[in-house]
């Protein structure tokens, strides 16, 4: 992706982010969590991304994040073998579930809207070319351990039973 869920969050502007999490959890048929108090906190106290300076970043002059280097970051956070897929996987989930309840016309429609509105990685052909490449079956799985582990937000969507055997090979 050409920037990480974070820096787009601060991208996008963390307002906007608290409005649409708030949107998706009334609307979606999932566990979707709450938004974190110190999130409400920052867009309450002015602090909400590129657009004020200061965010989940703070900005240089020339309006690029500061950045911390991986070694600044807590151990737990730097060894979770599990961090990528907690990040990815529920954006996954929502896609499907999104197709699931007519929210999105076809699996088609789906990645372009990602591709394109959320600047999901084009070299992956989108969230559910992705899935189908890495494995419907395997990501189904994967979701259900993320949940056993931390929680039902992670709980794989129904649609999934509707895309098993849907999976394309290397080449796809």
């Amino acid at each position: 992706m050409p920037m990480g869920p974070v820096e787009l969050a601060d991208q996008v502007g963390l307002d906007i982010a608290v409005v649409v999490s708030a949107s998706l959890r009334e609307r979606l048929d999932s566990d979707f969590p709450e938004t974190p108090a110190w999130l409400e906190r920052m867009v309450a106290d002015g602090k909400l991304g590129r657009k004020t300076g200061a965010g989940l970043y703070a900005y240089d002059s020339d309006g690029k994040p500061r950045k911390q280097k991986i070694e600044a970051l807590s151990d737990s956070v730097k060894d979770d073998p599990d961090i990528l897929d907690r990040l990815i996987l529920p954006m996954l989930n929502a896609v499907v579930a999104c197709l699931r309840e007519g929210v999105v016309e076809s699996e088609d429609v789906a990645d372009g809207a990602m591709i394109f509105g959320t600047g999901f990685a084009p070299f992956r052909g989108g969230p559910i070319h992705y899935a189908k490449k890495r494995g419907i079956d395997e990501i189904a799985a994967r979701l259900k351990a993320l949940a056993d582990k931390h929680g039902p937000r992670f709980t794989p969507d129904a649609g999934w039973d509707q895309l098993m055997g849907k999976s394309v090979d290397a080449k796809g």
